[in-house]
């Protein structure tokens, strides 16, 4: 279709279709003006534009009921038209601005909306938002008058009942742009902007709509999550665009006191003109108070960053135009403010950052007070609500209440001194601290979870800074904890550090109630101090004392290491618990004193519930990862207090709890790091002389003969063979110590030997199988020489020290063993003329055999003891000794021979588990004395093992599923998996019959 350039060759072209409509009023015409609309240009349609709207508002405003496609379709054209021209008559703006909005409008005959269409709305609110935009120069001004009062209340009421009902977000959104626009606060450049007299004007027509406007808004703001994101930030935008221009302080202080009489027509329209005088706007101002705290509240928790970071423009606009009108509401926009300090969006953090500085640089603050007085008085108010907020609330807005008083702890800075010097302040604070921070300590699981034996391969390296997560009883989200976090390092970055360790140690000697909770306050507040992992401001005034730092630290530390706070009962296992329980009772008496404490020694010990033992382990676990957070902080420097924190930490990564073990073990490795060491092996064999100093003087105390067998225990799962010779004495004393109380101690002691000879298997090794059978190969040429199969000149001394060995063998086979004294007496004279032999038996023995030969002498003792706990724990270090000391057969063979009628008892006369056992000792035993063993198994154990198979065969034949699990099954597969292989290495012979 070709383009009409002139009005006259336009109208040619628009005059059929035009007289078409006004005569009949179908969607066809409609589309068929549409058509030829857009051949028409720009300026030639701006000539045209009341003949062409003429038919389409005939059209509108025929009586009677009218089609929606057609009214659609109406309003659809007329925006087309709009679009393209300008409205440069008062009256023609006002008549279709009139039109329009009637168009949304329900009969007058009913008070119930009209039921329109989603498209019909949608398209009405863009052509008001397109007829808004299209009126020229002043003529927009003529719709802000006091007679278009009513014509404007009824436009923004439609458009707020369209926001707030409608659920298509399309039409919500783009009636909230629609009312931006009609109260003249359209983003758009083009838009005409005012100057201070017409917004002065507006200010009092607006001043009308204010209550209902802000009221529906705010509605809006706080609906739900589903209408969006978009939605809400509009009507967060076009609220604090109305009051920030209704209740600007600028309008404001222009306002007479007394009302002047409008020159209008209708009275009524007087009465409904707002005078802005003091009472109006400290009424208007309370009840803004109440819908900006409505606001505040919903914005703050918003999942949507963007709706966030609109609140913070809400909060900034505000206090920048309506900082003294809005006194009342301060409080609430501070609060917004501060609450979106540590918010997870980067964007809205740094906006909030720069509206916060912009603020206090301004002194934007109200009633004239400084800003760290309306701080502290919200941080008072905040901090006395705080665990009753942290009981009512779900985890959403426990982050939004802790994010707020982080924000003003942070916005306080250096002036947070001025808080902690007020005793009340610091009480409702670190209480509430105390009670947001208590753990649950319900879960039995963490009782349950107990270290097994010493692991076969020793732990190479340790993972730092291991912290174990913790579960709290007021909250479950990360995050909350988290901010505590912060809260607590920014208390200890900015605060006076003596202060605060003194009050919170105050609190941890003051009840059970609140040590865990002050332990987890002091291990923050001292890395915030030393501004590790600190999010703040501005820096400090005063910089960090290390000497302070120090002193600090070394205080906490000694109340942690304290007996009463650091050995307490962590088990219910009586044989695991007791020394515990000793020292703890022995520091309760040295605490009573006087009379009062055999008192306590002799009284009976109460019940410790699962509860207790939980709170205990937790408690252990967080003065642990202190010692980790205080070598990190102080760095070498901590190398200085080792002496009185390593030992400790050795005994608790040696604890039969799981959960403790593990947390010590973290605190090593930070404590390597932090000292510069390169491992944990480096920091035991550096400091060995002081802790085997510490482990010799323990062992000569019963109640603190556990806790030195941990420290052994550490010490060697943790080294390499280095270590060894610095601990044999220690390890002597181990054995001593054994010997005088293995009634009592026999348990403890036996896993701190197990840990000696896994360490003495892991470093020394058991030989390969190509080791070994080199050594057999060896063994049968050496027999092969001696029998003269070769031709060798032997001599006469030779050929006795063969007959003399051949009959030593033989008797031992035999259980013939002469004594040792007797036989050294014997073989002293024969050993002198051959200075040199290379007889193995004559070759010194290594410390660490001798080591694991002591070892096997005090099993053989304790392998008959009553306990089933014991026999088990003497078979595993049992079967660790014959594997130490396989490669010294002639020191083997003889401790083989004594411990044989005791090993065999336990072979077929106990328990299964210790059968078991046994079993693969016996089986260790047959790859290193196999000649020795031969006859003696043949005789004393085959039988019995062969019966028991027999006996066992027709109940595994008949038995179920169920049987696989049982004790009687597993021993049964054992015994015919290891039978086959045992009698091979006892190179046995079977005829059959």
């Amino acid at each position: 279709m070709a383009v009409f350039d002139t009005p006259q060759a336009a109208f040619g072209a628009l005059r059929p279709v035009c007289v078409q409509l006004t005569r009949v009023q179908t969607v066809e015409n409609v589309r068929q003006l549409q058509a030829h609309l857009a051949g028409v240009s720009g300026a030639a349609l701006q000539e045209l534009q009341e003949y062409v709207l003429f038919p389409l508002r005939f059209a509108l405003r025929l009586p009677g009921p009218k089609q929606e496609r057609l009214v659609q379709s109406l309003v659809q054209c007329i925006s087309s038209v709009l679009a393209a021209t300008c409205v440069k008559k008062q009256e023609l703006l006002q008549e279709l601005f009139s039109e329009l909005c009637t168009c949304l409008a329900p009969p007058p005959s009913s008070g119930k909306a009209a039921p329109l269409s989603e498209e019909l709305k949608l398209a009405v609110i863009q052509a008001l938002h397109t007829l808004m935009h299209s009126a020229y120069g002043d003529v927009i001004l003529s719709l802000y008058q006091p007679s278009t009062l009513p014509l404007l209340g009824f436009a923004v009421s439609l458009l707020l009942t369209l926001a707030e009902q409608e659920k298509a977000k399309q039409i919500k959104i783009s009636a909230l742009e629609c009312l931006q626009v009609l109260v003249l606060q359209c983003d758009c450049r083009e838009h005409r902007h005012l100057d201070e007299d017409e917004s002065q004007q507006c200010g009092d027509l607006f001043a009308s709509f204010l209550p209902g406007i802000s009221i529906a808004l705010s509605r809006v703001i706080a609906g739900d999550v589903k209408q969006g994101h978009k939605t809400t930030v509009s009507a967060i935008r076009l609220f604090y665009l109305i009051v920030g221009l209704v209740m600007a302080d600028k309008q404001l202080a222009r306002i007479p006191k007394s009302k002047e009489k409008l020159s209008v027509e209708h009275s009524r329209i007087s009465e409904l003109m707002i005078h802005r005088g003091p009472d109006w706007t400290k009424s208007t101002a309370e009840k803004l108070s109440l819908l900006l705290h409505k606001v505040v509240e919903s914005s703050s928790i918003h999942p949507h960053w963007k709706v966030r970071l609109e609140l913070v423009e809400l909060v900034h606009h505000l206090l920048r135009n309506c900082s003294q009108s809005l006194v009342d509401s301060f409080s609430h926009l501070l609060k917004a403010l501060v609450g979106l300090v540590n918010d997870e969006n980067s964007e809205v953090r740094s906006r909030c950052n720069t509206v916060l500085q912009e603020i206090s640089e301004q002194r934007i603050v109200a009633q004239n007070r400084a800003l760290a007085d309306v701080l502290s008085e919200n941080l008072h108010s905040l901090a006395t609500a705080l665990p009753r907020l942290m009981n009512s609330q779900d985890d959403m807005g426990k982050v939004s209440t802790l994010s707020l008083l982080l924000g003003y702890l942070k916005l306080l800075g250096p002036k947070i001194n001025i808080v902690l010097n007020s005793m009340s302040h610091l009480q409702r604070l670190s209480k509430a601290l105390v009670q947001v921070l208590e753990l649950d300590v319900t879960d039995v699981k963490i009782v349950e979870a107990r270290r097994s034996g010493p692991p076969g391969p020793l732990q190479q390296g340790v993972q730092k800074g291991r912290c174990q997560k913790k579960y709290f009883r007021f909250f479950t989200e990360e995050k909350v904890f988290q901010l505590l976090q912060q809260v607590c390092r920014v208390l200890g970055y900015y605060g006076n550090l003596y202060l605060l360790v003194d009050h919170f140690m105050g609190l941890y000697s003051e009840s059970s109630l609140y040590r865990k909770q002050a332990a987890m306050i002091l291990n923050e507040l001292v890395t915030g101090a030393a501004g590790v992992g600190v999010d703040f401001l501005q820096e400090r005034e005063v910089p960090l004392n290390v000497d302070d730092l120090k002193g600090s630290i070394t205080s906490i530390l000694d109340e942690y290491m304290d007996q009463v706070n650091w050995y307490l009962v962590t088990s219910n296992d009586t044989e695991e618990s007791s020394p515990e329980q000793s020292v703890q009772h022995l520091g309760l008496a040295a605490h009573a004193g006087g009379t009062s404490s055999s008192v306590l020694l002799l009284s009976p010990e109460p019940p410790v519930t699962t509860r207790t033992i939980n709170s205990n382990i937790w408690q252990i676990c967080i003065q642990l990862e202190g010692v980790g957070c205080f070598a990190a902080v102080l760095g070498k420097e901590f190398r200085l207090l080792l002496l009185s924190a390593l030992y400790p930490v050795l005994e608790k990564a040696g604890d039969r709890t799981l959960l403790i073990s593990e947390t010590a073990l973290g605190t090593l490795a930070d404590i390597c790091e932090a000292c510069a060491y390169d491992s944990v092996q480096c920091l035991i064999n550096e400091n060995s002389d002081y802790l085997v100093n510490g482990i010799s003087l323990n062992l000569r105390h019963l109640a603190y003969q556990a806790r030195a067998s941990q420290v052994l225990d550490t010490m060697l799962r943790h080294s390499d063979a280095s270590l060894l010779p610095l601990v044999e004495d220690v390890i002597q004393d181990v054995l001593s110590a054994l010997d005088q109380s293995y009634n009592s101690q026999a348990s403890t002691f036996l896993r701190v030997l197990q840990s000696v000879m896994t360490a003495l298997v892991q470093w020394f090794g058991m030989p390969s199988a190509e080791e070994h059978q080199q050594r057999q190969t060896d063994k049968g040429h050496s027999r092969a020489l001696s029998q003269g199969q070769q031709e060798v000149t032997m001599t006469s001394q030779e050929v006795e020290r063969f007959f003399l060995d051949y009959v030593s063998q033989k008797q031992i086979a035999e259980g013939d063993l002469p004594d040792l004294e007797e036989e050294e007496a014997d073989d002293a004279p024969l050993a002198e003329p051959e200075p040199n032999t290379d007889t193995e038996g004559e070759a010194p023995m290594p410390s660490h055999a001798q080591l694991a030969r002591d070892v096997m002498e005090r099993c053989i003792h304790l392998l008959s003891d009553g306990s089933l706990r014991v026999r088990l724990k003497v078979l595993d270090v049992l079967e660790l000794c014959v594997t130490v000391l396989h490669p010294h057969g002639n020191h083997l063979l003889p401790m083989a021979h004594r411990v044989w009628p005791a090993l065999v008892t336990r072979l077929i006369n106990d328990d299964p588990l210790a059968v078991l056992r046994a079993f693969k000792v016996l089986c260790t035993l047959a790859q290193t004395c196999g000649d020795f063993l031969r006859q003696r198994f043949s005789k004393d154990v085959l039988p019995k093992l062969t019966s028991s198979l027999l006996s066992q065969a027709p109940v595994s034949a008949r038995a179920g599923p169920v049987y696989s699990h049982t004790l009687a099954f597993k021993l049964q597969l054992a015994v015919l998996q290891g039978l086959g292989s045992l009698c091979e290495k006892l190179d046995m012979v079977f005829s059959c019959t």
